[in-house]
């Protein structure tokens, strides 16, 4: 039933969403050597192997699937297949992000990867509407944050707005490499009004959340589920620090991807996952999935996990889609029109009919 009803997802990463299949074809023409060359063998090693611990690990994983994301065709059909994907989980909003700068081994410029991957998304929302699963995709261009290319993908981000891309992200191994380290890039987009999210909270403590909010001025936190460090919870009142205030009262949203937490240690269990005290205390919090390969998952299946474990229903998924919704870098109008004519008449549907005896 989760799968049937529309979701949104504002934190997926496109080179951690590739088909094992796609991965094995495109490895094969251009000589890459993968771990396994059976679908089912290669998802298993991409699992197990993003399965450390440890970020840092995490983003090892990633070196066979952006080598496989260097020639604008392979761009073009990876970024239809991930709309499609999604499309199929029920999943009617999707911002998918990557990093165009580790796409130019091949000989393609900056633009061209946007413009193959932006070509590529149009494709896959025009198959999976005929397929009866209709998505609105949009691109967020990452920034890595361990390189020195932040301010020429900002300029990039903005190069496109209005044509696919809404925004601006920054990535990367976040120990040692702080987001505010790259303040001119973040004010380029201030100036041009372009909105941004950044990854923190993710593998260190309200520290870096600090840095992407109060310093660089964050509109979303990519993960944040950090935060809970600064919360008390210990007594009968929940004390809340400055920075948790402010983040709550803004209504700036954290994107939480429960099952990759786990894996990078940004949650001990899903018994244990911030989620559900950041839920509970008004934080504006949505459901993702980072990397559907690297976590073997898509969006139902992480409410369906927070279902089993939490007893959420109905209602809490409802509001985790709505919130996304809010939360995207989307125009006002676009986002209304979703809401409206496509989320809410969809749960409202949904709860009559678990209310019926």
């Amino acid at each position: 039933m989760i799968r049937t009803a529309p979701k949104a997802v504002l934190h997926e990463h496109l080179d951690g969403g590739l088909r094992p299949q796609t991965l094995i074809e495109i490895a094969d023409e251009i000589g890459h050597t993968l771990p396994a060359t059976e679908p089912e063998a290669l998802a298993d090693w991409f699992f197990e192997a993003a399965d450390s611990g440890t970020l840092e690990r995490y983003l090892e994983t990633f070196a066979h699937t952006v080598a496989v994301m260097q020639r604008p065709d392979d761009c073009f059909r990876i970024a239809s297949e991930a709309a499609q994907d999604l499309a199929s989980d029920g999943v009617v909003y999707a911002e998918l992000r990557y990093a165009p700068e580790q796409q130019l081994l091949g000989g393609m410029s900056l633009e061209e990867v946007v413009e193959a991957t932006l070509a590529g998304f149009e494709e896959g929302q025009r198959l999976a509407e005929q397929a009866g699963n209709p998505i609105t995709v949009r691109t967020l261009l990452c920034g890595m944050r361990h390189a020195d290319r932040t301010l020429e993908i900002a300029a990039l981000a903005i190069a496109f707005r209005d044509k696919g891309v809404v925004g601006f992200d920054i990535a990367g191994g976040e120990i040692g490499n702080p987001a505010e380290r790259h303040i001119e890039a973040f004010d380029l987009l201030r100036r041009a009004s372009m909105p941004f999210t950044v990854h923190a909270g993710e593998s260190m403590g309200p520290e870096s959340i600090h840095g992407a909010v109060a310093i660089c001025g964050a509109d979303r936190i990519g993960h944040g589920v950090q935060l809970i460090k600064d919360i008390d919870l210990t007594g009968d009142e929940p004390k809340l620090s400055p920075l948790a205030h402010y983040i709550r009262d803004r209504r700036i949203a954290l994107e939480i991807c429960p099952s990759s937490n786990l894996q990078t240690e940004g949650a001990e269990s899903i018994e244990t996952h911030p989620i559900k005290a950041l839920y509970d205390l008004g934080f504006r919090v949505t459901v993702n999935n980072d990397n559907r390969l690297m976590s073997r998952t898509h969006t139902s299946r992480e409410f369906e996990l927070l279902s089993e474990t939490f007893g959420w229903g109905w209602p809490e998924i409802k509001r985790c889609t709505e919130n996304a919704m809010k939360a995207s870098f989307l125009h006002h109008p676009e986002r209304r029109r979703i809401l409206e004519e496509v989320i809410r008449p969809a749960y409202a549907a949904l709860e009559a009919s678990a209310q019926r005896p």
